[in-house]
């Protein structure tokens, strides 16, 4: 059963076209994300689902139940927004129960309801503070609570994290992640953060100027990109782009490397391409070459530890291609190193139509 179903939604500003043609249908339980970079058309999409915004032309289902001219009150929806919006003069009980009164339940379901929710977002001891006295983690839970004792059928989600700092960013996700498999409910989340969109979903909703470049699993856009725009904006670091000819099986770069690719080519002969290769798909040589991947010898020329990896960038095919190894792989740059490229991993992309072939 799918909890919202879209189709042919298109959203106009005037003459500015934001959101063209969408179609989508999301099962119920499922989490997914809608992900892209700024001005792609993700938030006027959800704004659009909430009811926040008309429909220039398309419908919107919630729960099989046409909402397209639907008030936002009338759609079983809860949000979360941004920039939290609390009510200053409010404590954090009142503000978690607000929506509660004005739909008139009763004091004892309200309490029963507000602690609840406050107890599975551990902000159970803040319930007589006001906003200010709160950290900006403690206030996008209050937030949250606000949206979850509503017991909606769909959870909506501006980009709620984008607001706190890298730490709370990352605990507020495990967060998130955590109410969704204690709830169960449908949730739609918007972001422009690769790194949360891959963490969170269970699929992504990948945009460019208001329409979907590619929908599917995090790992199936990570490892099946359609084209190079999903290519280059899914990972960290970024996925490698050299060109080359391909002949055959064989793509030859500009400083004479082949690196034979797995698999049939049908291509055309001498043809131009683009060769992408993930840095995590590249690894320190061992003594034998597996099958399905390629080794070259290289010069580092810049160390970048993070931690328990390093990235290590080099010149490859006229580019500076970066990889991701082991931290104890290499100290410093200078020195040569004998890579190993899984080409049964790498993707083709041709440069004029930018899809992967």
């Amino acid at each position: 059963m799918s909890d919202l179903k879209i189709t042919g939604l298109h959203k106009y500003y005037g003459s500015f076209h934001a959101v063209k043609g969408i179609d989508l249908e999301v099962p119920s339980g499922e989490f997914t994300v809608l992900v892209g970079p700024s001005g792609c058309g993700k938030s006027t999409l959800l704004r659009t689902i909430a009811g926040l915004e008309e429909t220039s032309e398309g419908t919107v289902e919630i729960g099989n139940k046409d909402v397209t001219w639907a008030r936002p009150r009338d759609r079983d929806i809860a949000m979360v927004f941004q920039n939290y919006a609390l009510y200053p003069y409010m404590n954090v009980f009142e503000n978690i129960a607000f929506g509660l009164r004005a739909r008139k339940f009763a004091d004892a379901e309200i309490n029963k309801r507000v602690h609840n929710a406050a107890d599975m977002l551990g902000i159970g001891p803040l319930l007589k503070r006001l906003p200010r006295e709160l950290s900006g983690g403690q206030r996008q839970r209050v937030a949250i609570g606000r949206a979850i004792v509503r017991d909606a059928r769909l959870f909506l989600f501006d980009e709620p994290l984008s607001n706190l700092d890298a730490q709370l960013r990352d605990d507020m996700r495990v967060e998130i992640k955590r109410l969704h498999q204690e709830l169960g409910r449908t949730m739609i989340y918007v972001t422009h953060d690769q790194i949360e969109a891959m963490t969170l979903a269970d699929r992504i909703v990948l945009l460019r100027d208001g329409r979907i470049e590619q929908l599917g699993s995090p790992l199936d856009l990570f490892e099946r990109p359609a084209n190079l725009f999903v290519a280059s904006f899914l990972g960290s670091p970024k996925m490698n782009f050299v060109p080359a000819t391909l002949d055959g099986n064989t793509a030859i770069l500009s400083d004479g490397t082949k690196l034979t690719l797995a698999g049939k080519r049908n291509g055309k002969a001498k043809q131009a391409v683009i060769l992408g290769i993930r840095p995590q798909h590249i690894a320190l040589s061992g003594k034998r070459v597996a099958i399905g991947h390629a080794q070259v010898k290289v010069t580092v020329e810049l160390v970048q530890p993070t931690g328990s990896r390093v990235q290590v960038a080099f010149p490859l095919g006229g580019k500076s291609v970066v990889a991701e190894l082991e931290s104890r792989d290499v100290s410093k740059p200078g020195g040569k190193i004998s890579i190993d490229i899984d080409m049964a991993r790498a993707i083709v992309i041709d440069p004029q139509t930018e899809k992967v072939i």
